[in-house]
């Protein structure tokens, strides 16, 4: 099954901790919407999507969608919003409706236990809580193309490759360093994280800087060099030359249509 890439912009996060009752027993929400669980259960019905979430399982309602719930015992979930940096087209959009479930407790568990300990908004915070919803939906993207393909195994190594990535993301990180670190060649290290994230080394580590690099553009009055370097390219022109290419505007065009 193709799915569009799955990146989104997280909008906002709150941890709830052994609630007892929802306040609202349906509520529309204006943006896509993630109820992730963690301990407890509950009932729910999206639109004609209907049944009982756990730990392991997300329910994801879509934009002006009544979503009505109940909860069977005390429930301890992550309330998530954000937006598609690319919308679904009308027949995947079906695919992020409703129950998800994740199979790999370990990563889940890690990602939520991450979730839970960036409380703040700060923009360091608010980049690496995205990647962990960004990771929790490309999971169950991966997972679904295990289904497909039952040859398709997680990669533990490719796995540690993703959590230094991410926590060194903004540095000057070498990729050949790594490679040589997981005693993997460059080509074989490339190969083997397409294979586990759907997306090479190089497209991971420039999708996280470009994240942030956006962030800055919307929220901040620093220069291109000055931003660059907070996100681990070389220079301006650099940043400028690789945020044209993947996202189709100059940064300066960017900045001028979404300022905070």
């Amino acid at each position: 099954m193709a799915v569009h890439d799955v990146t989104i912009k997280l909008i906002s996060h709150v941890f709830w901790q052994r609630k007892v009752a929802f306040m609202l027993d349906e509520d529309e929400y204006p943006c896509w919407t993630i109820f992730a669980v963690e301990d407890g259960r509950f009932l729910y019905r999206v639109g004609e999507q209907k049944g009982e979430a756990k730990f392991g399982d997300f329910v994801i309602c879509p934009p002006h969608t009544v979503f009505q719930r109940k909860t069977l015992e005390p429930l301890s979930f992550h309330f998530l919003q954000f937006v598609w940096l690319s919308e679904p087209s009308l027949g995947d959009e079906a695919v992020w409706k409703g129950k998800l479930t994740i199979n790999d407790i370990e990563r889940l568990s890690s990602n939520y236990r991450y979730l839970r300990q960036l409380p703040g908004w700060d923009e360091d915070s608010t980049l690496h809580k995205q990647h962990m919803v960004n990771d929790l939906l490309r999971l169950v993207k991966m997972e679904r193309d295990q289904k497909e393909d039952p040859s398709t195994e997680v990669d533990l190594l490719m796995e540690k490759a993703r959590r230094y990535m991410t926590e060194n993301a903004y540095g000057s990180l070498s990729l050949l360093d790594l490679a040589v670190s997981l005693g993997l060649t460059p080509v074989q290290f490339t190969r083997k994280f397409r294979k586990a994230f759907g997306q090479t080394p190089s497209e991971f580590l420039i999708e996280m800087r470009l994240t942030r690099a956006r962030h800055l553009l919307e929220g901040s009055t620093l220069t291109l060099d000055a931003i660059a370097e907070k996100c681990g390219f070389e220079n301006g022109f650099y940043l400028s030359r690789v945020f044209t290419q993947k996202t189709g505007i100059a940064p300066s065009i960017y900045r001028s249509r979404h300022r905070v």
